[in-house]
Formats: C-alpha cells, structure tokens, sequence
C-alpha cells in the first residue's frame, strides 16, 4: 500500500499559474475521452456544447490547489451559478491519484460554500468520467437532472449533495 502523501490546501486566485497548469492537464486529459463523442456533432451544436463547458472567471468564488512536497497536484473551485453552488474542476494529477487528494480539496470546496451560505452543492461530470462518480457518490452526492447551461450536453452527469453547517 502507498504511503499517503502529506498535503496542503492553498486558497489561490483563479489565474494562478499552477491553477492555469492543472486545469490546462484536466482539459487535455478530458479531450482525449471525449474526442469521439464530438464525431457525429453538427459544428453549430458543438459550438454550442463547447460554450456551456466555459467558465467565466468571475463567477468563481473560491480556487484551492493541493500541494504535495512543493508541487501543485489537484484543483477545485466554487462557482455561483445563478441561486446555485457549483463544484468545479476538480483535478488531480494522475501520478498523485488515489490519496484522498480530491477529497480534501471537495471538502475544502464544501466548507467555503457553507461559508457563503449554500445549503448544497451542485456539480456537472461526464459519462466518460466513472471515478469521478465513483468519488462524487462516494461523498454523498446524489444524482439529479442535468442543469443549465449542462443541457445541451448529452453525456452529462449531474450530482447534488446537501451541506451542513
């Protein structure tokens, strides 16, 4: 069994370069299980798609980053989406997977929702993701209706879980 690595959360700006790094990993990764859902898409549609999968920068209200003996290796965000609290991008580095990574940077991610008053938490995965479910249903998230701007997006998987205070 692997030792469990020691780990920081760091609270950082959305356009922290390490942030920018592993976001910039999720989306390669996430391309290459995804490029074949977009092979039969009309161009328009896909535009379209590709539009409710962007975030702007100022709807998010919290961006942690775990650390690992120096190096930046997961991700996670709270975005305010309309009356909702949203989970985002939570990342963590393939060679740094199955340590409770994601996990403590969710929590962090809850405990900063609670902190702006969300009573839960919403969140969008795909079905190409099965870990991420795993891990999401793991923690209690339950599944609910896929949300706007998510919709327009057939492969997605939608999630919530109540908080406590």
């Amino acid at each position: 069994m692997a030792e469990t690595p020691s780990i920081t959360i760091e609270s950082v700006a959305w356009d922290d370069p390490r942030a920018v790094a592993l976001r910039a990993a999720m989306d390669e990764e996430m391309g290459a299980r995804y490029a074949s859902a977009w092979n039969d898409w009309d161009p328009s549609a896909a535009e379209v798609a590709q539009r409710a999968l962007t975030l702007d920068p100022r709807d998010i209200r919290a961006t942690f980053l775990a650390v690992v003996d120096g190096e930046a290796v997961g991700h996670a965000a709270l975005r305010r989406l309309g009356d909702e609290w949203e989970l985002k991008r939570v990342v963590t580095l393939p060679s740094h997977r199955g340590h409770g990574i994601s996990k403590s940077l969710i929590a962090e991610v809850e405990a900063a929702a609670v902190t702006e008053g969300a009573t839960r938490l919403i969140l969008q995965t795909g079905d190409r993701q099965p870990e991420a479910v795993r891990l999401y249903e793991w923690l209690g998230y339950t599944p609910i209706p896929i949300y706007p701007p998510y919709d327009v997006l057939p492969m997605s998987l939608c999630y919530a879980r109540v908080l406590t205070r």
